[in-house]
């Protein structure tokens, strides 16, 4: 996004995920040409937000009409409240949203036939999937139009995206599934690690010392994969050599199932997400 014609954006709820893609948007530079406006409850989150360059935060126990005067402003307005909240929020601001405004949903579960059905027929709804790794820069981000996004408000939405991180437009039936993948991932990434961490202690290695072996193999590991021209299939035979220790402790992840797992838990992240989307 240029300073030129730089869109205005509306965060209404400032949690985890909304809270993570303005902190990447802050740190990206982006605030600084594009105005934001960010709601939240308390006035001391409100304050914080201030405090960000670009951003003004409103406490909505101060100033209850802050949501709907924060989209009336906005050219794009992100949606982060929870799920169950999306759609009383929707009625708010529908009459106070302009004309070709576009909303766009970080919540999990909810349809954009649910956005449209509340929003008025001018308003433009987008779908998306961000993580938490926003706040390094470093998202993956799934986006899918609603039937009123033409490639100008996807080209808007991508920009904001493409601040923290890579983006993937998607039709909205995979939504659900790119979630199971990129938006809970860092949580499996994270599993990974403390589990590796608990084997280097139980190796008599130190909570400290572990950290640095796995943190930072981790870290190594990933670097050299987004460097390299290899897969990460050759990258793994790489480091395996024939009868080596590497090869005996994959064939133990082997056997207990490794990439069946990883399947069954993807399987069970997107029912979840069907049943939030049945409001269940």
């Amino acid at each position: 996004m240029t300073s030129t014609n730089a869109p205005s954006i509306a965060f209404l709820g400032t949690g985890s995920m909304g809270g993570a893609i303005l902190s990447g948007l802050v740190a990206s530079g982006a605030t600084a040409t594009s105005p934001v406006i960010a709601t939240n409850r308390t006035p001391e989150k409100a304050a914080a937000l201030s405090k960000l360059e670009g951003v003004t935060g409103v406490a909505l126990n101060e100033n209850p009409e802050g949501n709907r005067e924060a989209a009336a402003g906005a050219d794009i307005i992100l949606i982060g409240v929870k799920p169950g909240m999306v759609p009383d929020l929707l009625a708010e601001i529908a009459p106070a949203l302009k004309p070709g405004a576009i909303v766009v949903s970080l919540a999990a579960g909810v349809t954009i036939a649910t956005f449209e059905s509340i929003l008025p027929d001018t308003a433009i709804v987008v779908r998306s999937m961000p993580n938490t790794p926003a706040v390094v820069g470093r998202a993956v981000t799934g986006i899918a139009p609603g039937t009123r996004a033409d490639a100008a408000a996807m080209a808007a939405v991508r920009a904001v995206f493409e601040t923290v991180g890579e983006v993937l437009e998607v039709a909205e039936d995979r939504i659900d599934a790119l979630s199971t993948i990129s938006g809970s991932g860092p949580a499996y990434v994270f599993a990974l690690i403390e589990a590796l961490t608990a084997a280097a202690i139980e190796k008599g290695f130190s909570p400290e010392e572990a950290d640095l072996l796995v943190q930072g193999t981790f870290r190594g590991a990933t670097e050299l994969l987004a460097a390299s021209d290899q897969t990460p299939t050759q990258l793994r035979i790489n480091v395996t050599s024939p009868k080596g220790t590497t090869e005996r402790a994959l064939a133990v992840m082997s056997d207990a199932g490794l990439d069946q797992m990883f399947i069954r838990a993807t399987d069970a992240a997107l029912a979840r997400a069907k049943e939030l989307a049945a409001g269940s």
